[in-house]
């Protein structure tokens, strides 16, 4: 069970590989009245933009998540009675407490919050997640004119930006081999690469080792990546790709690329302490293969509230 991602955006992202540990406190809102608190049961291995949130992960129990962008999204006004958790911190939330696709749905029935925007690097945070867990579950969580949305189905196994999921949705269903009559859309637009994407990985053929289904996934995410120099600084959702990750979660392995390096770092999570907080500087000249050995002990850092 393999998952992967692209980061883009339209400046520079200074990135590290962080271990959040297990039993850490959390505060989900520390100037709101009425935040939600909560202790991690479970430790997360994450890839953290600027070491003040967190974009990318798995945790100990083989959750997956992901941040990306969603110009469309809205959190609406705040309602008081419904615990306050930051945008910063909605994706950390279910890494550090949930072990499948199936808890974190059933927990946001059980226990509703409400995702309050950030504001940093000169942006407020409009955002949505993706999880998927070892069973091959999915689900993906945006919030469109004030209300939660939850679309959770394993056949959902493809997320990319604008337009929100039901609207992506519809848009795939006009090209050929989706039901619609349409070739296949070749512009930067995120809507069209969502197109590409289902279908590339669609027609993956079936991998007979795991170093095949590794180079299968590659494929689709370097044909879905953009280059260098073909962003719109105005929009963040049409920018270039500065780095991509790949999760197995089923031999629980964590891949990082930099697109501006030759060479893919791999990391085995569970050959990592999750009882305590540990830093890999991705700034290193010298990372290549594996680098499960190169984390150093580090004191945490602090969420942008």
């Amino acid at each position: 069970m393999l998952v992967g991602r692209n980061m883009d955006w339209k400046s520079d992202m200074p990135t590290d590989l962080w271990v959040l540990p297990r039993g850490t406190d959390r505060v989900g809102m520390p100037d709101d009245s009425n935040p939600l608190r909560w202790t991690a049961s479970y430790g997360s291995l994450v890839a953290s933009p600027w070491n003040i949130t967190t974009a990318d992960g798995l945790n100990e129990a083989g959750l997956g998540g992901h941040v990306l962008w969603l110009a469309d999204s809205d959190f609406g006004p705040r309602t008081p009675a419904l615990p306050a958790l930051s945008a910063s911190l909605w994706m950390q939330y279910f890494l550090d407490c949930f072990a499948t696709v199936d808890e974190v749905v059933g927990d946001l029935s059980r226990r509703p919050v409400q995702v309050r925007p950030t504001y940093a690097q000169g942006e407020t945070s409009t955002i949505h997640l993706a999880f998927e867990d070892r069973s091959g579950d999915s689900v993906v969580l945006e919030y469109v004119d004030g209300t939660p949305r939850v679309h959770h189905d394993r056949n959902y196994t493809v997320m990319t930006n604008s337009p929100p999921f039901e609207e992506q949705l519809a848009h795939l269903k006009r090209y050929e081999g989706f039901g619609g009559a349409e070739q296949l859309p070749g512009t930067t637009q995120a809507a069209d690469r969502f197109v590409r994407a289902s279908y590339y990985s669609a027609r993956l053929p079936k991998a007979d080792t795991k170093k095949r289904a590794y180079a299968a996934l590659l494929s689709v995410m370097r044909n879905a990546a953009q280059p260098f120099g073909t962003g719109d600084p105005a929009r963040p959702d049409i920018s270039s790709t500065l780095w991509r990750t790949m999760l197995d979660l089923s031999d629980r392995v964590y891949a990082f690329e930099s697109s501006f390096s030759p060479d893919i770092v791999w990391v085995h999570p569970d050959r990592l302490d999750h009882g305590r907080c540990l830093r890999l500087d991705l700034s290193s000249d010298d990372l290549v293969g594996d680098v499960t050995d190169r984390f150093t002990a580090a004191d945490p850092f602090t969420f942008v509230p």
